[in-house]
């Protein structure tokens, strides 16, 4: 951090999903930016408090103490007067439920400010319209609460960049077994929301075989839950599947390793680009100009079709085709190989 004296302490309501956390530090960026180096707070679940280190503009990590959906409204009411003595000057509430504004509003935070949600007056005092013609882009909506006035046109906003530790790349190397003797092409075949936003797995495994053909290695990454998806696809020498083996800040400094990642529109796509990866990104059900990855180093595949984008979980018409007509080859001609 500068040795500037701050002039604001700003305690910033973060989001439940690792690529909309990922996104708010365009936001946090922005914040260094315009405000004279504000130190910045984040409130956020647990597990992501490995990812806020890695950002340079977050001061502290501060972890709500209640699961994803619950009210907690005890927990809420302890964290936020814990939080009065930091005195803070302003709170910025990016989720638009009633219970993210809770917190700010026990700490006594003067200004508390977010768009209008659901009944939270009082609670927010400094309420933004939210005008999604102009604002289509959720990380635009991030950026624009850390403006001051109305805004009429998007904002420029920041790329994320995520510090990679290079000690912990090392272990976890050796830990999985890893080497970096091939090029490395990573491989994110899982999407939290739904199959709508999976292009078929046998695809991927289709791809990363070819891959290893041409020379490349695959490291294959997701959650405990996607392990199976990395199984499919891990079928031959070549083909690392990593899914459940390694934790979120793991895949980050993996990432970097990586000449290209092959991904969903998911939470580690945005992890990618923030880790500096050049991003293939595959969108079914959902518009890449809604939730871009964040990076000029990433072409997005989108079929553009009638029925598309219908942000459904499953295709509604059974055919699933905006992900289905993307052929392995495809991807293949935009690597080069």
């Amino acid at each position: 951090m500068s040795d500037t004296s701050p002039s604001e302490r700003i305690l910033v309501i973060g989001p439940a999903w690792v690529g909309d956390m990922v996104m708010a530090q365009s936001l946090f960026m922005t914040l260094k930016q315009q405000r004279g180096n504000p130190i910045i707070d984040v409130v956020a679940p647990g597990w992501s408090l490995p990812l806020l280190a890695r950002m340079s503009e977050v001061h502290e990590g501060i972890p709500l103490p209640v699961q994803h959906g619950e009210l907690g409204l005890g927990k809420r009411r302890a964290l936020g007067h814990a939080l009065r003595r930091q005195r803070y000057d302003q709170a910025i509430v990016l989720p638009r439920s009633y219970k993210a504004a809770l917190v700010p509003w026990f700490a006594r935070i003067p200004r508390r400010t977010g768009y209008r949600g659901e009944m939270r007056y009082g609670l927010i005092n400094d309420i933004r319209p939210l005008d999604k013609d102009v604002l289509y882009r959720t990380v635009e909506r991030f950026v624009a609460l850390g403006l001051d006035g109305e805004v009429n046109t998007a904002p420029p906003i920041p790329q994320p960049h995520l510090a990679v530790d290079s000690h912990n790349q090392q272990i976890c190397l050796e830990k999985l077994g890893l080497t970096t003797d091939k090029p490395i092409i990573a491989m994110m075949p899982g999407a939290e929301y739904g199959p709508a936003k999976r292009w078929p797995t046998a695809y991927y495994a289709e791809l990363a075989r070819r891959l290893v053909e041409h020379g490349k290695q695959v490291w294959v990454f997701g959650s405990h839950k996607e392990a199976s998806l990395g199984e499919a696809i891990a079928g031959v020498p070549g083909i690392e599947n990593l899914c459940g083996k390694t934790e979120l800040v793991d895949v980050v400094d993996l990432l970097a390793l990586c000449e290209h990642a092959v991904t969903n529109d998911s939470g580690l796509m945005h992890v990618a680009a923030a880790s500096g990866a050049r991003i293939i990104a595959i969108y079914g059900s959902s518009d890449p100009n809604y939730t871009p990855p964040l990076t000029d180093k990433a072409q997005i595949i989108y079929q553009n079709l009638d029925c598309s984008p219908c942000f459904e979980r499953e295709c509604p018409l059974g055919h699933t085709n905006c992900l289905n007509e993307i052929k392995p080859e495809r991807i293949l001609d935009y690597m080069e190989l």
